[in-house]
């Protein structure tokens, strides 16, 4: 929006300063000049780093992006563009000029000095725009839940450099204020809040001509098409900016972003959000980390292998039905940790003291230790480490009709773990409320994700290894 564009155009000079100065203080340290050598690696890598920030969404301002996604789009973009120019060295033999102590040195510490100038522009953008410097005056069009919503998000990012001036609507305040009633912040709504109606449509549009709202962000319901005709047509006569933000939050939206159809403009309401360079960064961290995982515990792998064989008759692996990425049937690897193997129409959850159980398999189930076998998915590409925990096919028949939304669940990968089995959601879910928490859980983890939080589920995995009082 307004407002940004002086960040927008510092914010590529300084990733460009930042890799020619960490490249500079790295030859002055270790040779005490910068040759033309130099300046011309530097210059290179300047153009495939923004060049790769294209493809990571690094430079993309038209994207809201989080520190932990802006830490992970800069050590992907990084990591491409040390590539290319790894590449290029190689073919061109150019790389024989530089000493790999240097080289070495100038990869660790570019990305550091990037993301440390970054940090800092962020920190003076909120302060000027905290003062009024930079800011623009928005109103919004329509107090209801979603202008109540959008009011709060305005003033949670002060980044977006709008200052909120009132809202706007054709209806009384007392009828306002009933409407928004369980809306996000409507609780601390009192008598002083009909102030923050400023006037009508009219009104705004009056305001907007005279200069007083430069941004109007209209919030009216879909339905309401004569007043948001009435408005697009009287604010064409003025020099706001104006943005319409649809009521699109009741399809309890995942990844919502707008796209186009054959050259029409449209909004993907339920899509994979794993797209592109996130879906293979997540898909390259799954096989190093699974690969990895399965080469550091082969002894103790095999050794619950012979466990397993020695204290029940009946296979070491049980694969079982379930749904993976899409709703595609996949078949899960688990340790045997039942009498039974049962992959029916009909699949009972495991209780506690479930006489089905082995001796060894409570042990394995309590510890999580039944699933490493999973780590076999992962590198097969059904499964990946971290997302929504799957299912047997059985129990998703039996949900999808009572939870709203349950299939949004499988627009990613099922996961090892996932972050509704690290904030407590894991066992018997013997009740409607504890699976739709664990729904809901999923849903946030597909809203949030990035590298990082995959890497805190991870830990946190660990952590909750040992105690986990509600597995059976």
């Amino acid at each position: 929006m307004g407002g940004r564009h002086w960040f927008e155009f510092l914010q590529p000079l300084l990733d460009a300063a930042s890799i020619m100065a960490a490249l500079i203080a790295v030859k002055m340290f270790a040779r005490g000049y910068v040759d033309d050598a130099a300046w011309a690696m530097g210059l290179l890598a300047i153009i495939v780093f923004f060049l790769s920030s294209k493809l990571t969404g690094l430079q993309r301002p038209d994207q809201q992006i989080t520190v932990d996604g802006e830490i992970v789009s800069i050590m992907t973009t990084w990591a491409l563009t040390v590539f290319v120019l790894a590449v290029a060295a190689f073919v061109t033999r150019y790389g024989e000029q530089f000493a790999r102590s240097v080289m070495f040195a100038w990869v660790m510490t570019s990305p550091a000095l990037i993301g440390l100038t970054r940090m800092c522009l962020r920190i003076v953008q909120v302060g000027l725009l905290r003062r009024g410097i930079g800011s623009r005056r928005v109103a919004i069009a329509g107090w209801n839940q979603l202008g109540q919503q959008t009011k709060l998000n305005v003033e949670n990012e002060p980044a977006l450099g709008l200052q909120f001036a009132g809202f706007y609507d054709d209806r009384s305040s007392d009828r306002l204020i009933a409407d928004i009633e369980g809306a996000p912040g409507a609780e601390e709504l009192d008598e002083s809040s009909p102030a923050l109606l400023h006037g009508s449509l009219n009104d705004l549009v009056a305001a907007a001509r005279s200069g007083e709202v430069e941004t109007v962000l209209i919030t009216l319901p879909m339905r309401a098409e004569k007043r948001i005709r009435f408005l697009l047509d009287e604010l064409s006569d003025s020099t706001a900016s104006v943005y319409i933000v649809p009521d699109f939050f009741v399809f309890e939206l995942l990844h919502s972003r707008w796209t186009q159809v054959g050259g029409l403009p449209a909004v993907s309401v339920f899509e994979n959000p794993l797209f592109g360079i996130d879906g293979a960064a997540k898909r390259v961290a799954d096989l190093v980390i699974a690969i990895s995982g399965l080469i550091v515990i082969s002894i103790p792998f095999c050794l619950i292998a012979l466990l397993v064989k020695v204290t029940s008759p009946g296979p070491v692996f049980f694969r079982q039905r379930r749904y993976g990425l899409d709703g595609q049937e996949i078949r899960v690897w688990k340790f045997r940790s039942m009498r039974v193997c049962d992959d029916g129409p009909v699949v009972k959850q495991a209780t506690a003291n479930d006489p089905r159980i082995t001796r060894v398999g409570g042990i394995l189930r309590r510890t999580s230790l039944d699933e490493l076998p999973q780590l076999f998915n992962v590198i097969e590409g059904t499964m990946s480490l971290v997302g929504p925990r799957p299912h047997a096919s059985a129990h998703n028949e039996q949900y999808r009709g009572l939870i709203r939304g349950y299939m949004m669940r499988h627009k990613v990968k099922p996961g090892i773990t996932g972050l509704a089995q690290v904030s407590g959601c894991r066992g018997e879910t013997e009740t409607l409320d504890k699976m739709q928490k664990r729904v809901e859980f999923d849903h946030q983890y597909i809203r949030t994700w990035s590298l990082l939080l995959d890497l805190r589920i991870l830990a946190r995995t660990m952590l909750v290894f040992w105690k986990q009082p509600e597995a059976y």
